[in-house]
């Protein structure tokens, strides 16, 4: 048995939800701890950022994680965590929020209401003059194409079928959880293309990813209908900026809303600019916050990943009173070399799991009496090995 505490250092503001997930005095939580067993962040910029050796874990309380060096983590054996999902509520409202700005031409309309002085005594004959300018159209009867049907994409399909509008859907890589949520009378689309030719409107939800980024350019914009809005809730890498600028000027699209403001788009009276507010509620911040951290505490005390961006999930249940967790380069042999090195130590393995993505691999191993230091240093020394832990149970 173990009392070791666990020292987490935190690069942003974190709910004070989360971080009651991480309780004293098993956990030391702070901006200041020079050797952490793990780092915690939302916004802050990893990529320049020397990591401490001592690094186990790194939890992002929110979706994204282009802002953590995801791939040199991976090389040393680091799991990187993220919170999907938890801030889909919000989003989700933004989204309407935008289709509906769009629509009836509510940023023009505000603007128009900031010029007038409330002590005019012309002021009701200038707003019934001045309101003709801003007609607009209903949401219901229009259709929504999504592109990205994570949990973000199947909630945004749902309401917007709840606004009384035609929802096409289109995901690639649809995950089996998101497929069963998907509401039936979202229509299938094959391809990014059939989307944009069909939409009225067209929202934006998939990761930025290498096969991602300039999703929406030059070559494919020009399929969308005439005077239909795209908006991007996404990141701003999915969408070529100048490319949107051009339909822009060209009335191919009415209006572009995005929640990543750039100099670029700032200049255009088409483009409605929202300053990155997708997760930005109470709510949102907390479900990130506790889920990050449930996720985290489960690593750190018993090596199991769930919803980790570069490793595989594995989930074992604790049965025996000591565990190895091992992250490693997926090759062949891999297994066999780690129970060799178990039985050498005399250690009766009392269960096992094995998993991998991609050129990753993990391995969870119960034994039923304590392992011998030499044991593991001999695991750390096999070819392909990225990291040993060892996890007795907590006390």
């Amino acid at each position: 048995m173990t009392s070791r505490s666990f020292q987490i250092l935190v690069l942003n503001q974190i709910s004070p939800v989360g971080l009651k997930r991480l309780p004293a005095p098993r956990y030391v939580v702070g901006k200041d701890i020079a050797h952490p067993d793990a780092i915690l962040l939302r916004s802050a910029d990893m990529h320049h950022m020397e990591i401490p050796a001592s690094v186990k874990a790194v939890a992002r309380a929110g979706a994204g994680t282009n802002n953590v060096p995801v791939k040199a983590l991976g090389k040393r054996g680091i799991p990187v965590f993220n919170a999907p999902g938890a801030n889909a509520n919000a989003v989700k409202e933004l989204v309407v929020a935008g289709m509906l700005i769009a629509a009836r031409n509510l940023r023009g309309a505000l603007s128009f209401m900031e010029t007038l002085a409330a002590d005019d005594p012309e002021l009701a004959r200038k707003v019934e003059d001045g309101k003709k300018q801003f007609t607009g159209f209903e949401l219901g009867g229009h259709t929504l194409g999504v592109i990205g049907l994570g949990k973000i994409g199947c909630l945004v399909a749902d309401a917007a079928i709840r606004l009384g509008m035609d929802v096409f859907g289109y995901d690639p890589e649809i995950t089996v959880d998101a497929a069963w949520s998907l509401p039936s009378q979202v229509r299938k689309a094959g391809s990014v293309s059939e989307v944009l030719r069909s939409a009225h409107f067209v929202s934006l939800h998939v990761p930025l990813i290498p096969a991602t980024r300039d999703l929406i350019n030059s070559a494919n914009i020009g399929q969308m209908r005439s005077g239909a809005v795209l908006l991007n809730f996404s990141r701003d890498g999915v969408v070529n900026e100048e490319a949107v600028l051009a339909a822009l000027a060209g009335q191919q699209l009415r209006y572009y809303v995005s929640d990543f403001p750039s100099n670029t788009l700032g200049a255009s009276p088409k483009v409605i600019l929202l300053p990155h507010l997708g997760a930005s509620t109470r709510e949102a911040e907390e479900n990130c916050a506790a889920m990050v951290a449930d996720e985290l505490r489960d690593y750190l005390e018993n090596g199991n990943i769930t919803n980790s961006v570069n490793f595989p999930s594995a989930v074992m249940p604790r049965e025996a009173g000591f565990r190895i967790a091992i992250a490693n380069a997926n090759v062949p042999n891999m297994l066999g070399q780690i129970s060799t090195a178990m039985a050498k130590a005399g250690l009766n393995i009392h269960n096992m799991l094995n998993k991998s993505r991609g050129e990753m691999a993990y391995t969870l191993v119960e034994v039923d009496s304590p392992v011998p230091a030499g044991t593991l240093d001999e695991l750390g020394h096999i070819e392909g090995v990225l990291a040993v832990r060892y996890l007795p149970a907590v006390a």
